[in-house]
């Protein structure tokens, strides 16, 4: 097949299928999006119990971070998707999840599980990274503790953290595939929706590998510009 053929069979594939590339974007981004913010979320909260002086409290965050650690995602999909309702535990499910709402509940919820654990040690490597003597300063001139953190160490500790940040959410969106296990149409699904149609295995492969690449390449790129913001505000 000369270049020109093979540059029009893309040109039909891209047309016939675009309906579904864009979906299995759509439902991967909204999966990353609010995987990502509650991580944040309960990443930070993991932190402060995680450097807690109160054990019960360091052992738990303890046991979540290496649990993350020691297995992986996919397993943890499942061990949430099959698990919760062995429990009788039924998750709330937002009407922007779309129809496969409640398993993509399950999905973002053991993503937010295994990140959560990630970002609390990025976190935590963040504060230890300022000078105490920030924190005594800021005790000094009568802030309290909550506050001198918010305000003074807080602060300097996301300008550290920001890259690692950034890799972690790239590193979110590309394990948001593992959710195809339970039905929820991300790119991959796509991938198993289309090949099946088509016949063809790695065409759809090249094409949700570069939508993989420009949505993990745009999250690198707002990352270097923060980044440069922070340098000029400092300067």
């Amino acid at each position: 097949m000369d270049i020109n053929a093979w540059f029009a069979d893309m040109v039909r594939f891209l047309d016939k299928y675009s309906v579904l590339f864009i979906g299995g974007v759509k439902n991967t981004l909204i999966l990353s999006i609010i995987a990502g913010v509650l991580s944040v979320l309960v990443g930070s909260g993991l932190c402060f119990l995680r450097m807690s002086r109160v054990p019960p409290l360091r052992w738990f965050a303890n046991i979540w971070i290496e649990f993350v650690r020691g297995t992986p995602v996919l397993v943890q999909i499942m061990m949430v998707y099959y698990g919760l309702p062995l429990l009788g535990i039924q998750l709330p499910v937002p009407t922007i999840l779309g129809k496969a709402g409640e398993r993509a509940a399950y999905g973002i919820l053991a993503l937010t599980i295994n990140s959560g654990g990630y970002i609390c040690e990025i976190i935590r490597s963040g504060i230890q990274s300022v000078d105490p003597g920030q924190m005594e300063a800021a005790r000094s001139i009568g802030f309290g503790p909550v506050r001198s953190m918010l305000m003074i160490v807080m602060p300097q500790a996301v300008k550290n953290i920001l890259p690692n940040f950034g890799n972690e959410f790239a590193n979110l969106i590309k394990a948001s595939s593992q959710v195809m296990v339970i039905g929820v149409a991300e790119l991959m699904f796509t991938y198993n929706t289309i090949s099946g149609t088509s016949g063809r295995a790695f065409l759809p492969l090249v094409v949700i590998a570069l939508l993989y690449f420009t949505m993990t390449f745009i999250v690198g790129l707002g990352v270097r510009a923060l980044e440069s913001h922070f340098k000029k505000s400092d300067r």
